[in-house]
């Protein structure tokens, strides 16, 4: 019963993160995460919920599996890339240049984090 709480945690972190990067396109995601990572980077790193949910779960459940690392090595990788955009963004360089397509967010797109990262979840429970 307990795994079935976590996994609704996560979900609605999921649902947060993807909430509040939301956007029609690519260089509307980037643009809400640069607006943020501009007021405050710790502020910035707060709203990645699921990053630090993953490092409680793998902690509290004491799961170090493969499943369990891969959600947190993708998050990391994530965060790091996103991180190296705002960083590109903020030397003034222009948002073209630094990705040079602008691919249309469908919602199947914004919102497969909250399949992908609580499926890997219970795959990493389960096993």
């Amino acid at each position: 019963m307990d795994y079935i709480y976590l996994f609704l945690i996560f979900i609605a972190v999921e649902l947060f993160e993807s909430n509040w990067q939301k956007s029609n396109d690519l260089y509307g995601l980037i643009n809400n995460n640069y607006l943020i990572f501009k007021k405050n980077i710790f502020l910035y790193f707060s709203l990645h919920l699921a990053f630090f949910y993953t490092i409680f779960l793998a902690i509290y459940l004491n799961n170090f599996s493969f499943w369990m690392s891969l959600i947190f090595i993708l998050k990391f990788l994530d965060i790091s890339f996103k991180l190296s955009i705002m960083k590109k963004l903020s030397l003034g360089i222009s948002i073209e240049e630094i990705v040079p397509i602008n691919v249309k967010m469908i919602p199947v797109f914004r919102y497969m984090n909250v399949i992908i990262y609580p499926l890997t979840f219970l795959i990493a429970t389960m096993m």
